[in-house]
Order: structure tokens, then C-alpha cells, then sequence
């Protein structure tokens, strides 16, 4: 549905993509690798971007059902036996850690809390030593029903910090976006997240035009009220295919319009670096506190990016949209029998050769063939 006064865009047309073979893990040759580094080992491309934040997906599996992200009657799940063992997923976050110079282990799906081994993960993860001689951030990316069970083992396994995904406050649009009526779980999980200490703890809203692009003020005043930093996402094609669409897209301008409506907005004075949003120090008077935007379509933040991304089943992504061909599978090398410096150069090689860009604009652009729930946010 469109929003009223909006001078509608043309509608971009995605192609259905094909899927294809990934790569075998074949060694790479000197061509695929980065030249020869002075001091430790980073994970650099061919355009001077070191990942420093690796995003790792523990399951696909998830206990919602949200209408930009799956069909109703949910997906096919990953067999068991092709997703990664505990045991193969600590030691590649090792690899990661104190081979190639990540500094911040994220663990996302799907939904994380799926994921009975979590804190084991997350502890292990903890005891690593990143090339600073320190211990490496972690952070969660939960949809929260379930954490006020868990969030005190969290914390005290290691976690820093947690990302909580909510775009709405009402129960009834939640019930309608999610097919659960589970949003009295995640006001719970807020409120446990918020008692053992995890800090920041921040909420993800994704903003759909006719859905709850007039719920943009409640959302702030929710996270005003109770402390937490709420970040608004432009919505990205990740999801069914027919539910985005370009041209319908609200932006970042339109959200920030929306809040100007309700608040007082100054750019934060904290320097942006590598993170995806842009901060605003926002107040209506009687509540202050700090809203983010993240403008992944209207305007990419591809030049600064520091991710790199492991998937369920153990593939490397540079990207999140990157195209399947372009992954590579250190699960299969792995299991194969490759050595730590082995899995290391694979990891390397499929950083080097990162795109400069996601392309969303591009007439050519391909929606990942893989959706969000597979390859982790």
C-alpha cells in the first residue's frame, strides 16, 4: 500500500535467481589470496576494507513467522547433519579470532535462542584472545521470546550485548507481522535483557510501507521510555520475493520526517565509523535518548563495511547479498580434513574477492538465493 503524498518510484523488476553449484574448497591459488600483510593476519579485499565483525548464524530455524521474512507455513529446515557442529563452529570463531583479526563475534539466524549450546558457544567464544590481547565483543540478535529465561546464563557465559528485533508495539499488528501472538515474551525478554546488565541493549525495526510505517513515533517513545537504543531499518530484499518492491520502500528521509513530527533531531556528535547506522540525539522534552538509521538501500554504508559472515552450514559470505556460486564452504573443507592455515586461506580468499557494493540499484541485481532466516543478519 502506498504511502499518501509519495511520488511513487517505478518498481523494480527481480529476476528469479538460478541456484548454483558452490565451489568446491579447493586451496587457493596466490592470485585468489591478499598479498603478504605486515603484522597479524586481517581480512582484507581488494578495496582496503579489513573485516573486523564476524556475523555467525546458528540455526535457520525460527519460532516466528514474520511476512517479510517467510511464508506462513515456514521453510524447509536444514537436516542437522549439514549445519555445523558446536565443536566446528567454536573453532572456526577461533580461526577467526586469533588467526584473521576479527574483534566482534555476532551470533544471529534464524533465531539464535534456538540454539541449545548458545552460551557454550558464547563462552567459548569469550576465552579467545583477538590480535588487541583482548577478549572479542560478543552480541546477540534475538527476536526475544525466550530470553527471560536465558538472559542471566547469557550474560554470564560472556555476552556483551544484544540487538532485539520489534517493529511494533501493538499486539495486534505484532500478532499479524509475526502469525504469534508472543509480544508480551518479548516485552519480558526486554525487561530481563535490561536487569542482568546486557548494555546496549538495542531494538531492530524494520519500517513497511501501509503495515507500521505509523507506528515509527510509538516505537520511539517504547525505547525513550525504557532505555533502549531502537535503530529503524529500511526494509531490504531478503524475504518473499513479493513483498518488496523499491519503489514502495519507506527511506530513511520519510522516517526521519516522521519522527521530526513528535521530536527534536540533532546528528549525535559520536563518529558513525563502520556501523550501519546514522545516530540521532533525539528528545521530545520530558524523554531524551538516541535513535539510529539504517539506510542499507538508499544510502549504502558498502564502503565502510567491516563483516564477514559464516552461515548455518559453515559457508563464508562477504556479503550479505552475496550470490550463492560466490560462497565458500570451509564446513566441506573441514570435514574433509583441512588444516587450521587451510581454512584460514579459504576464509581470506573469499574476502579478497568482495564486491564493492550490495548492487540493489543495479539493473542486473539478483535477490540472494538464499533468504535472511539462511544466511543470518
Amino acid at each position: 500500500m502506498p504511502i499518501m503524498g509519495r511520488t511513487m518510484a517505478r518498481p523494480v523488476s527481480l529476476p528469479t535467481p538460478v541456484p548454483a553449484r558452490r565451489p568446491s574448497p579447493v586451496a587457493p591459488t596466490p592470485a585468489q589470496l591478499p598479498p603478504p600483510q605486515e603484522g597479524p593476519r586481517t581480512l582484507v579485499d581488494t578495496f582496503g576494507r579489513v573485516a573486523r565483525d564476524l556475523r555467525v548464524s546458528l540455526t535457520d530455524r525460527c519460532n516466528l513467522r514474520c511476512t517479510y521474512c517467510m511464508p506462513a507455513e515456514g521453510l524447509d529446515w536444514m537436516p542437522t547433519e549439514l549445519a555445523l557442529t558446536d565443536e566446528e563452529t567454536i573453532r572456526l570463531i577461533r580461526i577467526a579470532v586469533e588467526d584473521l583479526g576479527i574483534r566482534q563475534v555476532r551470533f544471529t539466524g534464524g533465531e539464535p535462542l534456538l540454539r541449545k549450546s548458545l552460551e557454550k558457544i558464547v563462552a567459548a567464544t569469550k576465552a579467545m584472545r583477538t590480535d588487541e590481547g583482548t577478549s572479542p565483543t560478543t552480541a546477540l540478535t534475538t527476536n526475544a521470546v525466550g530470553l527471560d529465561k536465558r538472559a542471566l546464563a547469557l550474560k554470564e557465559a560472556g555476552l556483551d550485548r544484544i540487538n532485539i528485533s520489534l517493529d511494533t508495539t501493538s499486539p495486534k499488528l505484532y500478532a499479524e507481522l509475526t502469525r504469534r501472538d508472543r509480544i508480551q515474551d518479548v516485552f519480558s525478554g526486554i525487561d530481563a535483557a535490561l536487569e542482568v546488565g546486557l548494555h546496549p541493549v538495542k531494538v531492530n525495526a524494520v519500517v513497511m510501507p501501509g503495515v507500521n510505517d505509523n507506528a515509527i513515533t510509538d516505537l520511539a517513545t517504547f525505547a525513550l521510555d525504557k532505555g533502549l537504543q531502537l535503530r529503524f531499518i529500511e526494509q531490504m530484499p531478503l524475504g518473499p520475493r513479493e513483498h518488496w518492491k523499491r519503489g514502495d520502500m519507506v527511506t530513511a528521509e520519510e522516517i526521519l520526517g516522521k519522527l521530526r513530527e513528535s521530536f527534536t533531531l540533532r546528528p549525535a556528535a559520536t563518529p558513525r565509523g563502520s556501523a550501519p547506522a546514522a545516530l540521532w540525539d533525539v528528545t521530545d522534552g520530558t524523554r531524551s535518548g538516541q535513535i539510529g538509521i539504517i539506510a542499507s538501500v538508499t544510502h549504502p554504508f558498502c564502503g565502510a563495511c567491516d563483516r564477514t559472515r559464516l552461515t548455518t552450514d559453515g559457508a563464508v559470505r562477504s556479503c550479505l547479498f552475496s550470490a550463492q556460486a560466490d560462497e565458500i564452504s570451509l564446513r566441506d573443507a573441514m570435514r574433509a580434513g583441512a588444516t587450521d592455515a587451510e581454512l584460514a586461506d579459504l576464509w581470506a580468499a573469499a574476502m579478497w574477492a568482495k564486491k564493492p557494493g550490495h548492487g540493489i540499484d543495479d539493473p542486473g541485481f539478483l535477490q540472494p538465493e538464499r533468504l535472511m532466516s539462511e544466511i543470518g543478519g
